[in-house]
């Protein structure tokens, strides 16, 4: 499709300034084709995804018809979500800062009264909001529809799938019969179509084609990959292409807390985002994410409806979407405003059907990627601290540490001996324990017969292979040694694999009750009545005190020193 500048369509000189402004110099399609028909006053049905620009597409000419002299509600604009409703109404601000006179106020519920009621006795021409709040607000008589020009759904198909069709036909019946209605929809289903027939009047379907969705500069890959291993390959894909912020997209909520815990026993500043929490909560969270306090957002779908914040270096597709249409508002947040983008998938054996049917729906080959192995991780760590040394020589300030090398060397230490200590010191071990380094999940059979797999940088062994090995090395049970790593202390722990408790069980529970974090636990040996853990000495009675009584995985579980 050819592209259309935005100062080649019929817009004021303060819409095409603040387009300016925003660093938008061409229309997306669904802009080009929507903006002038609702110019004109025709009824439209836009069906796009999210992160095709549909916000300007209804928002530009919602801005250019106000009429800045009439304080009365002339736009009325509904989204599914708080988060949405609160994104659409930042840019609206942003599009419509030149054009003096114009307010734009948001409602939607887990916020004060006070401040929408107080907006909307002011006098708002564009109220964006969710429909029981807005609903809420007609039935308080704070927010009257009666000389609205324009009503505008955005994310139909997701209002619906969240119950809110009785509201959405309520509202619409209260506004005036000769308002033009907007409607926006990733999906056309019967029950979007049967809303456009009774609300609409001969609307105008403009449709962005998933050709046109898919974002050339959006790098999308897939991994084959365990399902116990996902984690532990999507932090290697973090630490290998030094990604700095990230969404995580998972189908449930309690995939959600379980993802956000691993990542943060690793060290990552991790968040997670779902319909189960507050609104204070859902803020403080979104504050988070867009000042970079928190670099990984992990949510489901329905909660990151609205997010858009651009400098997204990749999404994580931890869960194959239940919903085709989920795929494209996933990637669709990375790779914006021209930037280069990285979607990836991981995927286990048995959801390989599901991404055949993915790449048939998009109509796109995604690629298998390769998983950086711990080797490939020791390599890129070297390399940048090398790069660190070298942007750190210099010619100012060096005579404190040059006297010190003169003194160490007068003690007959060698030169290479002091470079290669401080390096270690700096650096910590960069050697890689030997061990299962496959986590793809392309082979047969039970996977607690393997030998051994990491687990953030943990270790877990099972079997009786890894025992006899364990005792060759001298790392017998009855010694309580374990790895034999000093300063660690092996614990018993009356709980095992039959008990359906995992490495990531017992890393979490002793992180989280006996406040220390996840990544100092060492080496976990999982059997399958009970089990061994690793745990700094300085700890051992922290873990014991902070565990006494407490569960794993909801199962009652004891922890002494190992006997």
């Amino acid at each position: 499709m050819q592209t259309v500048k935005f100062n080649e369509l019929p817009l004021s000189d303060f819409m095409l300034q603040a387009v300016e402004e925003m660093g938008w110099q061409e229309a997306s399609p669904i802009q080009s084709q929507a903006i002038t028909p609702i110019l004109n006053g025709l009824d439209v049905i836009g069906q796009a995804q999210t992160g095709t620009g549909k916000t300007a597409a209804f928002g530009i000419p919602a801005i250019e018809k106000v009429d800045v002299d009439d304080r009365t509600t002339q736009v009325l604009i509904m989204c599914p979500t708080r988060e949405l409703a609160l994104q659409v109404k930042e840019q609206m601000y942003q599009l419509s800062k030149y054009k003096k006179g114009l307010f734009v106020t948001s409602i939607f519920g887990g916020e004060s009264y006070e401040r929408q009621f107080r907006d909307l006795k002011r006098g708002s021409q564009i109220v964006v909001g969710t429909p029981g709040r807005i609903m809420d607000h007609i039935e308080r008589k704070t927010l009257d529809l009666s000389n609205l020009q324009m009503m505008i759904l955005d994310e139909a198909d997701e209002m619906l799938n969240m119950g809110f069709r009785e509201d959405i036909e309520k509202i619409l019946s209260f506004a005036p019969e000769e308002r033009q209605t907007i409607l926006f929809s990733a999906t056309m289903s019967k029950e979007i179509l049967s809303i456009t027939k009774r609300f609409q009047n001969d609307p105008e379907l403009i449709k962005v084609t998933r050709n046109e969705v898919t974002n050339d500069n959006i790098e999308q890959l897939y991994f084959n990959v365990r399902r116990d291993a996902k984690t532990e390959a999507m932090c290697r894909l973090i630490d290998a292409n030094d990604l700095k912020l990230m969404l995580v997209f998972c189908n449930t909520k309690s995939k959600v807390d379980q993802v956000v815990m691993e990542l943060q026993e690793r060290g990552y500043s991790a968040e997670g985002l779902h319909g189960d929490l507050r609104q204070g909560a859902r803020n403080q969270v979104m504050h988070k994410f867009r000042t970079g306090n928190c670099n990984i957002l992990v949510a489901t779908d329905v909660a990151a409806r609205g997010i858009d914040v651009n400098d997204v270096d990749a999404v994580f597709n931890y869960d194959v979407p239940l919903d085709l249409e989920y795929y494209v508002h996933r990637i669709g947040r990375t790779g914006r405003a021209g930037k280069k983008g990285q979607a990836f998938m991981m995927v286990p054996r048995r959801d390989m059907n599901k991404l055949r049917d993915l790449e048939r729906y998009t109509k796109v080959k995604i690629e298998e990627g390769k998983i950086p192995t711990l080797a490939d991780l020791k390599e890129i760590k070297v390399q940048k601290f090398k790069e660190r040394i070298k942007a750190n020589i210099t010619d100012e300030g060096n005579e404190l540490f040059e006297k010190l090398v003169d003194e160490l060397k007068s003690e007959d230490v060698k030169t290479y001996d002091i470079i290669t200590a401080l390096l270690r010191m700096q650096v910590g071990d960069l050697e890689v324990k030997t061990g299962d380094d496959d986590l793809a999940d392309g082979k047969r059979g039970d996977r607690s017969s393997r030998s051994a797999r990491f687990e953030g940088g943990r270790r877990e062994r099972g079997g009786r292979g890894d025992r006899d090995r364990g005792e060759r090395r001298g790392a017998r049970r009855g010694t309580g040694q374990g790895s034999g790593e000093p300063g660690m202390v092996r614990l018993f722990i009356s709980l095992g694999k039959k008990d359906h408790v995992s490495p990531n069980h017992i890393v979490g529970a002793i992180a989280a009750e006996s406040r220390i974090p996840g990544r100092v636990i060492g080496q976990i040996d999982m059997y399958d009545k009970f089990s061994f853990v690793e745990v700094p000495e300085r700890d051992v009675n922290k873990v014991i005190t902070g565990m006494k009584g407490k569960t794993i995985n909801a199962r009652q579980a004891s922890i002494e020193v190992a006997k």
